[in-house]
């Protein structure tokens, strides 16, 4: 190996990666936005994305009990909104609400997508599975 590299133990480096508010809802239920960074492409035919999200945060059993998500993508002008809500639960508060956000339907889904943010992809969950912090 050679001297200008370091060998480092291993671990996920695959860095930077564009965050992306991902919003979630169960019938009946306000919706939730999460901000993640874990985000990315599995496949394009059929097209599939994933996510990765703690079992701990609020929006983790929504997904897993809806069955689908809604990834938004933002522009520069959302990144106090993509704080917000990486920082704050949808335990605690409203975060459409708290951020002035508008949630919009989108056919054949629960979950909305954000109104303000130029793009979303709707998701269908297709399979999951759980590793030590956090589930895809």
């Amino acid at each position: 190996m050679s001297e200008q590299f370091v060998n480092i133990k291993p671990g996920t480096l695959l860095a930077p990666v564009p965050a992306v508010m991902v919003s979630c809802a169960l019938p009946g239920q306000k919706p939730n936005i999460i901000t993640l960074a874990w985000v990315g492409t599995v496949n394009s035919e059929p097209p599939m994305c994933s996510v990765s999200v703690r079992k701990e945060r609020f929006s983790h059993d929504i997904i897993r009990d809806s069955g689908e998500f809604v990834i938004n993508l933002c522009g520069e002008d959302h990144l106090r909104d993509m704080d917000y809500c990486g920082v704050k639960s949808g335990r605690d508060v409203d975060k459409f609400a708290e951020r002035h956000l508008t949630p919009i339907a989108v056919p054949g889904f629960i979950a909305p997508a954000i109104g303000e943010c130029p793009m979303y992809l709707a998701c269908k969950v297709t399979c999951s599975w759980a590793e030590s912090s956090r589930s895809a």
